[in-house]
């Protein structure tokens, strides 16, 4: 009855919104860093960028229990994202317990491209379709003892999940399809319309999610994450109850989207009308006219696509953890179960016209309208994130769909092609952008004439380089430098005269090492000297005990001289992971070359404002 049904509508925005409240709480107190994807900015950190505290213990235990309750106030969001940032967390714990790693930035950097291979592994029970991804999209540089780690630890993940077996159906993933019909030549002109309209979406959804999120950046809104969060909550359970293909589960719908008509089949997408001298087998059930079933899900999918592709743009971004595979592939899978259903029925109906006579005989099994939503998934994600060859195999190992390759290739690279005709970067690169991370994409091409020299600092005008003598600063001296300056390190030299270039000190080293020694060492004051020779210099009888700090210095920096081509320059960034260079003219310190001096030349070669890229 009508009380029922109130009661239920009542109950399911109630429990929507106390999840969605919890959740949002508990990042916003713990953990800010648990929100969001969390791809951009492991993207950021595998390219040697650090941002302290994102792969901490507090953001793995916040983000591991805010996922379950966002997924489950039934936002338009999936848990993909996130279980990779979760499992990057997992990979820098225990990085942090053994030395060989903690103290190895690209040791580390290894271990975490394996850890988001897992993080994949273990949400779509995809192990190869993971070590893909973590190579195409997520890592910066992936050398060939990382590919068979991460496949080892992909392999090891996706065996914990098969032993506790989480979807209840003794596979690995929770979309196995079986088709009994094979694809047909001439179903690749849908496929590609699929491609289409999976770039557009893509191109689309960049466009607008990116727009959003600027404007929460800029204005007021982004002082009410709390309340932007309820809010949304509060509309999508408002909204998606009423239908139900968006008031169950995400993930149910993908599977029902997804699955073909069985003979017993109870779903409304497969009241097709029977007829009732059918004697063929139950798994090769031939195409059928629509039943009003079918035509009462058109239109409810119908609505549901234009929802989902309204309310994802809103809810992606959101301080809290949410993930984009899900919501994609569902859109796709709707689009795509759409198209299938209309090809079906124009086969049944018009099985004379030219395109059909060949393969679609009256009575046949022609057309599989869950292949099509299948292919429609991998259209939509690759627009979204424009992942090709790790798309490909993350959808057939979802699926086990493994003869449909083709059609899923030639979707994703159509919907590729579409998207980047309208722009070059993907969702995680668009973020990237607008959250101001120095990241130098491997994928771009830097192909101007200029010299370290006309990139690097101090320029002319400028005040001199910050910088650390061998053997005559006193204590009081560094501290001051390190209170007056906000830079990461600072060159040494051995004189300010000569200039000539000893090494390299961190900021955070110094700071320790003094705090560490005059907490520790008898003699250590303000007038101290610091020493980072092997030898202490020779000093008065009466002056105060030396200080040696030879252990924190870096005595190989990366060095360049101020001739070579900023294209070397910008190559040696980018494979290296480097943060900062030093420029040198035989042996002289000349200069430093930062990664966010390196991307601000970038966009001044590109004729965009070098001040108008931020960094947070």
């Amino acid at each position: 009855g009508a009380s029922a049904y109130i009661l239920n509508y009542f109950l399911y925005i109630l429990w929507a919104l106390l999840f969605a409240f919890l959740a949002v709480a508990l990042v916003r107190v713990f953990a800010p860093y648990a929100c969001g994807s969390g791809i951009p900015e492991i993207k950021t950190i595998l390219s040697g960028f650090i941002i302290r505290g994102y792969l901490g213990k507090w953001t793995l235990l916040i983000k591991t229990v805010t996922l379950v309750l966002v997924v489950s106030s039934g936002l338009s969001l999936g848990k993909e994202g996130p279980s990779v940032h979760v499992a990057c967390c997992c990979g820098n714990f225990f990085c942090s317990l053994y030395s060989k790693y903690s103290k190895n930035e690209g040791k580390r950097r290894e271990v975490l491209s394996a850890a988001a291979a897992v993080g994949v592994s273990v949400a779509f029970g995809a192990p190869i379709g993971g070590v893909l991804f973590s190579l195409e999209e997520v890592s910066y540089y992936f050398p060939l003892k990382t590919l068979w780690r991460s496949f080892f630890a992909a392999l090891v993940a996706a065996f914990t999940l098969r032993s506790i077996n989480p979807f209840g159906n003794s596979r690995l993933v929770l979309f196995y399809v079986e088709y009994h019909t094979p694809w047909y030549m001439m179903e690749l002109i849908p496929f590609i319309l699929l491609g289409v309209f999976g770039g557009l979406w893509g191109t689309l959804f960049i466009r607008c999610n990116i727009a959003w999120c600027r404007r929460r950046k800029t204005t007021s809104l982004g002082k009410y994450p709390v309340l932007e969060v309820i809010v949304v909550t509060a509309i999508t359970a408002i909204i998606a109850y009423p239908n139900p293909y968006t008031r169950r589960s995400t993930s149910e719908l993908i599977s029902e989207l997804f699955n073909d008509c069985r003979a017993l089949e109870s779903s409304q997408l497969c009241d097709y009308i029977n007829d009732i001298n059918m004697t063929r087998p139950v798994d090769d059930i031939p195409d059928r006219p629509a039943g009003p079933g079918v035509y009462t899900a058109m239109w409810q999918l119908a609505l549901a696509l234009v929802f989902k592709i309204i309310i994802t743009i809103f809810t992606f971004g959101m301080k809290i953890p949410s993930g984009l595979f899900i919501p994609s592939i569902a859109v796709g899978a709707i689009a795509g179960r759409i198209v299938g259903v209309g090809v079906e029925q124009l086969a049944y109906h018009h099985h004379d016209w030219i395109i059909f006579r060949n393969w679609c005989r009256p009575g046949a099994d022609c057309v599989t309208p869950g292949l099509y939503a299948m292919v429609g998934a991998a259209a939509c994600l690759g627009g979204v994130t424009r992942m090709t060859v790790s798309l490909v195999v993350i959808m057939f190992e979802l699926t086990g769909g493994l003869e449909y390759i083709v059609p899923l290739m030639a979707a994703a690279v159509t919907s590729k092609w579409v998207a980047d005709a309208f722009g070059k970067e993907g969702i995680y690169e668009a973020h990237i952008h607008l959250n101001g991370y120095p990241f130098l994409d491997v994928k771009d091409e830097f192909t101007h004439r200029t010299l370290a020299t006309d990139v690097m600092r101090p320029r002319r005008g400028e005040p001199p380089l910050s910088v650390l003598t061998q053997d005559n600063m006193t204590v009081e001296d560094v501290e001051t430098l390190i209170k007056d300056t906000d830079y990461n390190g600072f060159p040494v030299v051995v004189s300010r005269d000569s200039e000539r270039l000893i090494g390299f000190a961190q900021r955070r080293e110094l700071i320790i090492a003094i705090k560490n020694a005059r907490q520790r060492q008898d003699g250590v004051v303000s007038n101290s000297i610091i020493y980072f020779t092997e030898d202490p210099p020779e000093l008065p009888a009466n002056s105060p005990h030396p200080l040696k700090l030879r252990r924190i210095l870096n005595l190989s920096p990366f060095t360049v001289t101020d001739h070579t081509p900023m294209e070397t320059v910008v190559d040696i960034f980018r494979k290296l992971g480097l943060r900062q260079c030093l420029v040198t003219r035989s042996g002289r310190l000349l200069g430093i070359i930062t990664k966010k001096d390196v991307l601000r030349h970038m966009a001044q070669m590109a004729n965009q404002d070098p001040e108008s890229i931020m960094f947070n």
